[in-house]
This record gives C-alpha cells, structure tokens and sequence, in this order.
C-alpha cells in the first residue's frame, strides 16, 4: 500500500516537506509503541535518509528503540560520521550489524525458484536471514529508509535489498551478489525487473508475518550547477512504492549519450569512498559509456584497501579483477573464493572485460598494489590538478592543452550509457 508519494524531475523537496509527509504518514501508526530504523550508512550519505532518521527521531523520540544502519558488507560506522550524516539523533541509539554473526534466518527461496529465475544458471537455495534485531519481535514497526538509484547487484538500489543484503547475512549476500554476476552487470544495471529483485521479492513474501516493515524511499540527483535534491519521497509497505521510485529514478539518474566515450574522468570523494569495494562504481556505472580502447581515470584521494574487511581484501589482492572466465574458472578451482561468492562478483563487477582501461590515481595504495589486481597506477597529486574536481561539472570538458574527456563528480549519483 502507497502511504504517500510525491515527486517529479524538477522537483525539490525541502526539509519541512519532508518532515509534513513523514509524520502525516505515522500518524496512521499511532498505536505503534516501538520503531526500529534502517537507514543506509556513510557511504550513502546523499541519499537523504540522515535527514529522515533525525526527523524521525525529533518527532518521535522515545518510540524510536533502535537504529540499525544497513552496513551489509561496509565497516561499521565512526561516531564522526554518524554525528555527521544523522545530526542530532543520540549516537546511543545506534547498533553495529556484524554480517558474518549477528543474524537469524527466517526461511529459505527454494533452489527450483533460483534456477527458475537464472535460466537455469544457478541452482543454489537463498537464505532469508536478516540482523537478529529486525527478528527479535521487540519493535511494532520496522522503517526502511533509503534511495533509489541504479545499482550493479540489484538493478535499482534500496527497497528489500536494505533489509535481506543490507541487514542480511554472509550466506545471503553472497549468493545475491553472484546472482547478478552470472546475470551481467550490463544486464541487471537500471532494472527493476531481474532475477536479483526477484528473489528478494520472494524473500520479502517469506518475511512478511515476522517482520512489520514500512519503505521511505528517496530519489536524489544534482541540479545544473552540481547540487543534490531531493526529486521525490515514497512511503509504503509494498513493491508499489519501490516501483514507483525507481520510476522516476530511471528519469533523473540515467544519463544516456550519443556515443561511447574515449576518456572518463571519475571523482571519489575521500570521505565517502575508501575501499574499491565502493570506489569501483566509477566502473560499474560508466561502463556502458565507454569506448572500447577508452580509458577510465579514477581520481581516488581516500582509496586506502580494496575490500571493506581483511577477508574480502586478501581475495581481491589474490585473485585481481580478471575476466568473468577466469573468475567463474577460480571459482570452481579455490574453495575459500566459493565460499566468498560476494567477492568473486565484485571481482567480475570491477573487470572492464579486456575492454577499456582503468587508471587509479590514489597515494595510499602504492603502484605495485594497484598494478596487481589489473589496474595502472596514476599520480594523484599531478591528476587531481590536471583534472581539478572542484573546479569540473559532470558533463563535457577540455583541458587547457585542448584533451577532451567526460566528468563525473559522483558515480554513485547516477548510471551513464550510450544511446548504441
């Protein structure tokens, strides 16, 4: 059921618009004594959802038990952070979700339904696990809160996946992941309708009498002069209000281009990117735009390691970002990468295929590291004056010498594709 939805390309909705819908919203929950709020962590922090858990937690203070941000796989937040991306809300509200050892199943998606959605390709069952909190029974509503925008895995980011990926456990994410690998990327990316979604889907079905979940979902793009708004707010309970989200998303997050692209410059901002676990949506979102033999300039000031956890990083140091044959070929040959199966993903997610090239420009990881798991080295301190990020706007650009290139100031913030 859709509780509210407003939104449109041009719109721009401000704090006090947010906060009305909100609490006109609950106010159809009112005999609800306990909220629990998933939020996404730091590295959505343009979503909007910081803004939306602290309005909540104004509003409704001591209903609000517990905040859970939906880390999945990212390092739990620091207190820093948490002050800066939800405001006020009391940082003793906040639990850590340990993906690895903190989580409850609740059933499992038959491995007939998986084969059934993948063609046949897999034919592995899915757990539907979730953070022992959102199980627990001690909260009588369960907020989601989050955006909608393109995603590598998923298709369109946010809805069930920041309850089952972002709140699940290792099982499940990994299973998830390589459901989208085996899919494509280039398949699943800006879709709603892929076998990912669709298997969380049936998650949610399998769910639905232990967990009382209710959707706040955001859709945010930059202005012309680089500014991020908030485009539209969808609240429900149901698939409507994802669907309608991604809707609009789909109009403001997609940026189609004439023809494939020779040079791509990415930014990543240092405070929001530290891994190329995160930092490789500078390829996942641009790699439908470039040019075979083009090359990608990842400007990466804060990339410190390539995995979010010593586990995940010593696979992707061992294995590189190598073709999927020879990924899919690892996968049946090393036992602790098919026990991983959200790495050997990534792993395929961030390989250009042999197609373009991907230059990382960053002072923590030296030339030898990056160079090993396929990628050239570049100079951060002579790239980021070369190609200035405060001084850019995403879109067409010429150095002083006359070089051409195309800039993107936030990958996280969109897709791009050619037209062919």
């Amino acid at each position: 059921m859709i509780c509210f939805a407003a939104g449109s390309p041009d719109s721009d909705l401000k704090k006090n618009d947010i906060r009305e819908a909100v609490t006109s919203v609950l106010s159809r929950f009112s005999d609800r004594k306990s909220f629990l709020i998933i939020p996404p962590d730091i590295t959505r922090a343009h979503s909007g959802a910081g803004l939306i858990t602290e309005l909540l937690w104004q509003h409704f203070e001591d209903k609000v038990k517990d905040i859970l941000p939906a880390l999945g796989t990212h390092v739990p937040m620091e207190k820093s952070e948490i002050s800066k991306m939800y405001g006020s809300v009391p940082k003793s509200l906040f639990r850590e979700h340990r993906w690895r050892t903190d989580i409850e199943e609740l059933g499992r998606v038959p491995s007939s339904f998986v084969s059934e959605v993948t063609g046949g390709k897999l034919s592995y069952d899915y757990p539907v696990q979730v953070n022992r909190l959102l199980a627990s029974g001690k909260h009588d509503l369960i907020i989601s809160v989050g955006q909608v925008v393109p995603h590598e895995v998923t298709g369109m980011a946010n809805y069930n996946k920041n309850v089952f990926v972002g709140c699940g456990g290792s099982e499940a994410i990994n299973k998830s992941h390589f459901i989208g690998a085996v899919h494509g990327i280039e398949n699943i990316l800006g879709t709603v309708d892929n076998p990912v979604r669709a298997v969380l889907n049936k998650a949610s079905e399998i769910a639905s009498t232990r967990l009382p979940l209710l959707y706040m979902l955001t859709v945010v793009s930059p202005d012309s002069s680089g500014c991020l708004k908030i485009r539209g707010l969808f609240i429900g309970d149901d698939i409507e209000c994802f669907i309608q989200a991604a809707s609009l998303s789909r109009e403001v997050n997609f940026t189609i281009l004439p023809e494939r692209l020779k040079k791509v410059v990415v930014y990543l901002d240092p405070e929001e990117f530290k891994s190329t676990w995160l930092g490789n949506k500078s390829i996942y979102r641009t790699r439908m735009a470039i040019a075979d033999n083009g090359e990608l300039i990842v400007l990466a000031p804060g990339i410190r390691t390539f995995g979010e956890d010593r586990a995940i990083d010593s696979l992707i140091r061992k294995c590189g970002y190598r073709t999927t044959p020879e990924i899919l070929s690892l996968v049946a040959e090393d036992s602790v990468l098919r026990e991983n199966l959200s790495a050997a993903a990534h792993l395929i997610h961030g390989s250009t295929e042999n197609r373009f090239k991907v230059t990382y420009a960053t002072e923590h990881l030296t030339s030898a590291e990056v160079e090993s798991v396929g990628y050239s080295h570049g100079n951060i301190k002579e790239l980021i004056i070369k190609y200035d990020p405060h001084k850019l706007k995403t879109g067409f650009c010429t150095t002083a010498d006359g070089e051409e290139f195309y800039f993107i100031s936030n990958p996280a913030t969109g897709l791009w594709k050619a037209r062919k």
